[in-house]
């Protein structure tokens, strides 16, 4: 029997925003001065846009106006994605970043960036960018090598269709 309000929440809301389509990745309750704001992670392969998000808010909104989950008092329920610079602690989250660019923090102290190219159950495929114009090269990184892995922001990144154009060319 789970006892912190986190996992009563979790094991509250999570068939919901299962049944929603989406998997539920974090939850946060959080005091902002008098006021408790719980926060609620959301994400998909597909990802999750604003009616999904509206969707999901509203039937865990009402679930919690129906239950004592949240206890007396006030409260703001937010429910959101996972930012930009998301950390990778599931293996879907490594499946959903494959085609990003990933700064890894391995096991021995190592840090590495490099592009998560495929996933498999023991671990990624890389593209690791080349140094002062060489050309990238591919590394394969077990699991249990990586002690922390988080999506770095691409402002210059070129899309598929670019990267195709360009083989083209």
């Amino acid at each position: 029997m789970s006892t912190t309000q986190s996992e009563r929440l979790r094991e509250l809301l999570e068939p919901l925003v299962i049944s929603q389509g989406l998997d539920l990745e974090e939850i946060a309750v959080d005091s902002v001065g008098r006021k408790r704001v719980l926060r609620v992670v959301v994400d998909s392969d597909t990802g999750a846009d604003l009616d999904r998000i509206a969707d999901v808010s509203r039937v865990l909104s009402a679930k919690l106006d129906e239950t004592d989950a949240m206890g007396e008092g006030e409260y703001t329920l937010e429910v959101g994605t996972p930012g930009a610079e998301r950390l990778l602690t599931q293996h879907r989250h490594y499946v959903r970043a494959t085609g990003r660019l990933v700064r890894f923090q391995l096991a021995e102290g190592e840090e590495l960036v490099a592009r998560i190219l495929t996933v498999d159950d023991e671990g990624v495929d890389l593209e690791v960018p080349g140094i002062k114009g060489r050309k990238p090269t591919a590394r394969r990184l077990p699991f249990e090598d990586i002690a922390k892995a988080r999506v770095q922001v691409e402002f210059s990144r070129k899309d598929k269709k670019d990267m195709k154009e360009e083989e083209e060319a």
